[in-house]
């Protein structure tokens, strides 16, 4: 199984995509003046091909709503000029120079615009992450400690600038990035966060078309604010920290993320706990008063994991690494413990319904992923995060 990804721009004829032999369907990305203003995910059989109406037929009324959306919205609240933000790019990475490669060149290609970058080379096992950021001529830091939030730590200890992007090393940046970010900052200068879009760099193999059938990384096209420790609506807002966006493609205000002490690093350390440290620092962000903002033109393609034992194993890492923050967050704030409570019933509910809705054919996809989401929460009741945080303090020990 694989999809086909067409990226169009509308104020431009549209390209004519013919699917190859292999291809099961289409993902679609319609952009108005470089903003995307329509994405879907479209079965189709082999080898069909579309012209430029054919692609606007598979968007239908939800194009024409989201145009109709973005052109109200230019006219009655035309967007502040951007200034340039105060930004670096820390790449955070291990062993990957190939995807990394990828990654850093995406940067470069925003000519004026790109940020400085700082690789973190997060306990190297050789020279060659060192060897290409040299040949790319960005700055290189190595971190010992390992861990993810090893590596964020020491980036926001690095960086001198205002602000500092997180972009993972399997991730490629949008030539709009920039120009995103900006205008979220312009909008909301007091943000004390921004996350954007994440759609897949590759659909190539059938675990990376389910993993985005699923679901994927996606968060909408509407610009979203969140802020404080309330949301009409929603009772289990802030805790729910999945809706804000996504660890790969987050920006942070620095000065504010090491006044609350830095990302925890007993979260995402590899295969014992390797997640949560992204949902974690949203958390924090909020309930210290600072507002969150999600910008859809701040977009990033990510590759995901291309075989199906490690998309079981990222589904996995979800539901364990999920827990442990709500479990670090019931030990550090009582105000939260009945809306902790609350979300953890709500998420196992929502789990069990996973694998109801995949077993009975309603959700794509095989039965262990659902399963070893809910496998992956279920251990993280077991006491994880109090586990993770005894070999992260043995971690530091080791390196003195």
């Amino acid at each position: 199984m694989a999809y086909a990804i067409v990226d169009a721009e509308l104020s431009e004829p549209l390209p004519c995509a013919t699917l190859g032999p292999d291809d099961d369907g289409i993902a679609l990305l319609l952009r108005s003046g470089g903003r995307p203003v329509y994405y879907g995910l479209h079965p189709l059989e082999p080898g069909v091909r579309l012209d430029g109406d054919a692609l606007l037929a598979l968007a239908g009324p939800e194009l024409t709503v989201a145009l109709a959306a973005q052109e109200l919205r230019e006219t009655l609240a035309p967007p502040p000029p951007p200034r340039p933000a105060d930004v670096t790019a820390v790449v955070c990475t291990r062993d990957r120079a190939t995807l990394l490669s990828r990654c850093l060149r995406s940067l470069r290609a925003l000519g004026d615009a790109a940020p400085p970058v700082l690789v973190v080379d997060n306990d190297p096992p050789d020279g060659a992450t060192e060897a290409l950021a040299a040949q790319e001529g960005v700055r290189y830091v190595r971190e010992p400690l390992a861990g993810l939030d090893f590596a964020r730590n020491r980036g926001l200890r690095e960086a001198e600038s205002e602000f500092v992007a997180f972009i993972d090393d399997d991730t490629v940046v949008d030539r709009g990035w920039r120009a995103g970010l900006d205008e979220a900052l312009a909008e909301h200068p007091d943000a004390g966060a921004v996350t954007g879009l994440v759609l897949p760099a590759e659909l190539s193999t059938e675990a990376q078309v389910v993993f985005e059938l699923r679901g994927g990384f996606r968060r909408g096209l509407r610009k979203l604010r969140y802020a404080g420790r309330r949301m009409p609506g929603n009772p289990l807002y802030p805790v729910g920290a999945g809706i804000f966006g996504a660890g790969c493609n987050m920006v942070l205000r620095r000065e504010l993320v090491l006044e609350l002490g830095g990302f925890d690093e007993a979260l995402d350390t590899g295969p014992p706990l390797p997640g949560g440290g992204d949902l974690d620092v949203f958390h924090r962000v909020l309930v210290a008063g600072s507002p969150l903002v999600y910008e859809p033109r701040m977009l990033v393609f990510h590759r995901h994991r291309p075989e199906h034992e490690a998309l079981r194993r990222q589904y996995w890492s979800w539901g364990d690494g999920f827990v442990a923050f709500l479990e670090k967050t019931y030990q550090a704030d009582r105000t939260m413990r009945p809306k902790i409570r609350a979300m953890l019933l709500w998420w196992l509910g929502y789990a069990a319904r996973n694998v109801v809705g995949t077993a009975l054919g309603r959700r794509p996809g095989s039965l262990d992923l659902p399963l070893a989401e809910l496998g992956g929460g279920l251990a993280g009741l077991t006491g994880s995060y109090a586990r993770s945080v005894r070999r992260a303090d043995a971690n530091r020990k080791r390196h003195g």
